[in-house]
């Protein structure tokens, strides 16, 4: 019996049936399933690491080159002038406001005491009402000088109502009570700092005249008092000024064909014309002089002004130049195109004839790449040379597809393999080109292209890397 049993036993762990013979090898799904995932994972390493690894590009959008910026330094008619009287100065127009001829600017009085004006007329409070509501509305605490701005503009309307009321009209100056009060002698611009720059001429440019660390703005309001022939306020006198920036060797080259340019301001983003000429100073340096007639009172407060030319005005898509690649189309007179009895599709009818010379005709839709002279551009993939194509309706009328051109494009990725697309090209320069958007079977924003075309062949299958 205890024989029996161990006989029993090893055949139970042996895996052996009474008869002696060994159980077959079994399958089940999670095996099957772990069997396919290696034999794909196998095949993708194999094809990926024979495959041909070709450096993409992904396109963006945008200009050519970043456009160049400047500090300039600003050049205009101006003039200081300076009190006739001792005495206290009070100030009656804004600062870097426009005033007329004749207009009040200031009045100098013996005391800081003044003799009251006039009150003003009714016309004149309505005018100093709607001032105070605008400035109102766009005060800032942080800018709180700007209230005296609005006190002296008060203070003018106020002035300038009890001149008008006493019926005389003067250019110079003229007694009111204890104060002499002064008018502008020319239609210009008021501003009440000086910089030493009044009487700067362009032909005297250097490096020297660029040194902002020198350069100190001086308040012409102290407040003290004053004598004869101290300075009192700037009159700018024309609206015609000038801005003067250095130049390098490299940017007289890129400029020197230039008489007009586009300039974005920095300090507000808006974008004038100035004429633009190059000026040598007496030591042999380059300067570029950008001539404006209009937009001087937005910054009058800094003689040096930050600007960008905006030379590059070309915007588009930006690609290599080594992704530009040629390629060889047919030209086929466009009366030879035909639409598809649905309309869905364009393409020409190509004669065919059969083992006993009968011909017919067939329907061959293709891509028409470009419309240019009369002749569509189509791909070599539908229609070869040789083909004969008619007219529709007139099977004698025939054209033999030979005649070829070059388009330009480039080798899309998007698909794994290499696609022609179109490009028309705006601008380049060594290394990037501009191409225009939306071109019909051409490339779009973040598409990826090959960066060198000439690491692969149309229809390649082909790794980003």
């Amino acid at each position: 019996m205890q024989v029996n049993r161990s006989e029993k036993e090893t055949r139970r762990m042996s895996g052996s049936g009474p008869s002696g013979r060994q159980r077959g090898f079994s399958l089940n799904i999670g095996t099957i399933i772990f069997g396919i995932l290696f034999i794909y994972i196998v095949v993708t390493v194999i094809l990926y690491m024979t495959a041909t690894h070709v450096r993409s590009y992904q396109v963006t959008s945008g200009p050519l080159a970043k456009n160049q910026n400047y500090t300039g330094i600003a050049v205009y008619t101006e003039k200081i002038v300076t009190a006739d009287a001792p005495g206290y100065v009070n100030y009656y127009a804004r600062d870097i406001s426009r005033i007329r001829k004749g207009g009040v600017v200031y009045g100098i009085s013996p005391e800081t005491v003044r003799t009251a004006s006039a009150a003003p007329d009714e016309e004149t409070m309505k005018k100093i009402k709607s001032e105070m509501e605008e400035f109102s509305l766009g005060f800032d605490a942080g800018d709180f000088h700007d209230v005296y701005s609005l006190k002296y503009l008060v203070e003018g309307d106020i002035l300038n109502s009890t001149i008008a009321s006493s019926g005389n009209i003067f250019y110079g100056s003229l007694t009111i009570g204890n104060e002499t009060v002064n008018t502008a002698y020319t239609d210009g611009i008021v501003c009440y700092e000086s910089d030493g720059y009044e009487n700067f001429d362009v032909k005297n440019v250097s490096s020297e005249t660029f040194n902002e660390k020198s350069y100190r703005m001086v308040s012409l309001k102290t407040g003290e008092r004053v004598a004869a022939g101290d300075p009192v306020y700037r009159m700018i006198e024309s609206e015609d000024w000038s801005l003067i920036i250095p130049l390098t060797a490299r940017q007289i080259v890129r400029l020197s064909d230039t008489s007009r340019i586009r300039v974005k301001f920095l300090k507000d983003g808006i974008t004038q014309s100035a004429a633009f000429t190059i000026l040598t100073s007496a030591d042999g340096s380059y300067y570029g002089k950008l001539d404006f007639n209009s937009g001087l009172i937005r910054y009058l407060d800094n003689r040096f002004i930050d600007i960008e030319l905006v030379t590059n005005t070309e915007v588009g898509l930006k690609i290599p130049v080594s992704s530009i690649v040629t390629k060889k189309f047919f030209t086929v007179p466009d009366e030879f195109a035909v639409t598809s009895e649905d309309g869905s599709e364009v393409g020409f009818l190509m004669l065919r004839a059969d083992s006993q010379g009968k011909t017919s005709t067939v329907f061959v839709a293709t891509t028409l790449y470009e419309h240019r002279d009369a002749r569509y551009y189509i791909d070599s993939s539908t229609l070869h040379e040789g083909d004969i194509i008619v007219k529709e309706g007139s099977i004698t009328d025939r054209y033999i597809i030979r005649d070829t051109a070059d388009l330009e494009g480039v080798y899309s990725m998007n698909k794994g393999y290499a696609v022609f697309r179109k490009v028309s090209i705006l601008d380049k320069n060594e290394n990037y080109c501009i191409v225009e958007k939306g071109t019909p079977y051409g490339i779009a924003q973040f598409d990826n292209i090959v960066e060198n075309a000439s690491s692969v062949r149309e229809s390649q299958i082909t790794a980003q890397s």
